[in-house]
């Protein structure tokens, strides 16, 4: 059975499970959200999750609105914390933009550019002896740690697509909050300390004018090789870039997302697959070859503003309060094709509070035995059905013999 962790508008953890047996979907509580405090009278949203599965104990981590942040250990839907910090750098109107559980600790990185490396573990002394920071510029909207943990990438408001070397970014000074923009809007070329590559913004419009940098949301295409990026912004655009290739985007899709800006983009487990969503309600299977959107999913009545891919399922929670699963369909093997399968959303289940993000629990075991246990219904419905064979061709061959003596 998939198991999903979600966050929500009000600090909740919850569990979200779809079994491939017909049953009803679960939508556990894991944690409720955390108390108002005196310096944050609202309700306490999650910004951010992170899971990192093992078979004995599975690590959450969850940044909360507030500028604190935890992890849990997970056993089956109970959850038990493991140490909890405060991001002191994050200020009002600033929001936790990127997690990720890495072996050396957990990443998070805020909008305001504080990265940040917590020990997964020890002490309240021995954390804060190994603890870790960095400045990175600021105006971030997406911030991306690749699958061997030795890169990050992020994006923001006229901070386009940059790749850093991890280690190096903790090694270097920080750098002044202004260092990535010069006055009368000159560009600084050069790279800063820990920065391998940085994106060149696209070329003039048909009116000589430039274009501005809005990278709204971002993923790694591999997990093998850091160079391959998917980027989203808030012009509609959808961009593929290859590191080792140019500066500017490879690939430069329009009219993907039907209104407004790309608000999501995720991986698919298929080759050439991912997903997109807008600031609509549309949610698109995207061929990364051609930059064409396969399939969308209908239904959906609100902006999808957290996508999980799974090896069997997609899950997704949406603005209208819903999380939904979904159906997939590889990209065909050769560009052009048609396919006449579409995703389809299998189901749906309602939450009290908005939620905010939605992550896999990674367990690969279960999708595999979710995948075993859908081929195994198949072959029982098709076990189930009558056997059209030799009763019916005897039977034909009496009444074609019972024809032939009345003639």
């Amino acid at each position: 059975m998939p198991r999903f962790v979600t966050g929500d508008s009000l600090g909740n953890i919850k569990s979200l499970t779809y079994p491939v047996s017909g049953k009803k979907t679960e939508l556990a509580v894991l944690s409720e959200g955390p108390k108002n405090s005196e310096d944050f009278q609202r309700p306490i949203p999650i910004q951010a999750l992170a899971v990192d599965y093992k078979p004995e104990s599975t690590v959450v981590a969850a940044a909360y609105g507030d500028g604190s942040a935890s992890t849990y250990s997970l056993k089956g839907n109970t959850l038990t914390q493991l140490h909890h910090w405060k991001e002191n750098r994050v200020k009002a109107n600033q929001k936790y933009v990127g997690m990720s559980i890495a072996s050396q600790g957990i990443f998070t990185c805020t909008s305001n550019g504080a990265l940040r490396m917590t020990p997964p573990s020890g002490t309240a002394a021995q954390a804060q002896a190994e603890l870790r920071t960095a400045l990175l510029p600021t105006r971030l909207y997406s911030w991306k740690l690749a699958a061997d943990q030795e890169t990050f990438a992020y994006g923001g408001d006229e901070v386009d697509l940059s790749l850093w070397n991890t280690e190096q970014a903790f090694q270097q000074p920080a750098m002044p909050p202004t260092a990535a923009v010069t006055k009368k809007r000159k560009r600084n070329t050069d790279l800063l300390p820990g920065e391998i590559w940085r994106a060149k913004n696209v070329s003039n419009d048909s009116l000589s004018l430039r274009q501005p940098i809005r990278v709204t949301s971002l993923a790694y295409l591999s997990t093998e090789s850091p160079h391959h990026f998917l980027v989203g912004t808030q012009l509609g655009h959808l961009r593929r870039y290859d590191t080792r290739a140019a500066r500017r985007p490879v690939a430069d899709w329009i009219g993907i997302v039907k209104a407004g800006s790309v608000r999501a983009v995720e991986k698919g487990f298929s080759e050439h697959e991912a997903f997109v969503s807008d600031n609509s309600n549309s949610m698109f299977s995207v061929d990364l070859r051609t930059g064409r959107a396969l399939y969308g999913y209908k239904g959906i009545s609100g902006a999808v503003s957290s996508i999980a891919p799974s090896p069997t399922i997609l899950a997704s929670a949406s603005l209208d309060r819903y999380f939904r699963l979904h159906s997939t369909v590889p990209p065909p093997s050769e560009i052009g094709q048609n396919s006449e399968d579409k995703g389809q959303i299998l189901d749906k289940v309602y939450s009290k509070s908005i939620p905010t993000v939605i992550v896999w629990d990674g367990d690969i075991a279960a999708a595999s035995s979710a995948d075993a246990s859908a081929g195994n219904e198949d072959d029982a419905v098709w076990d189930a059905m009558e056997n059209v064979g030799e009763d019916n061709d005897d039977s034909d061959s009496e009444l074609n013999d019972k024809k032939w003596r009345k003639v």
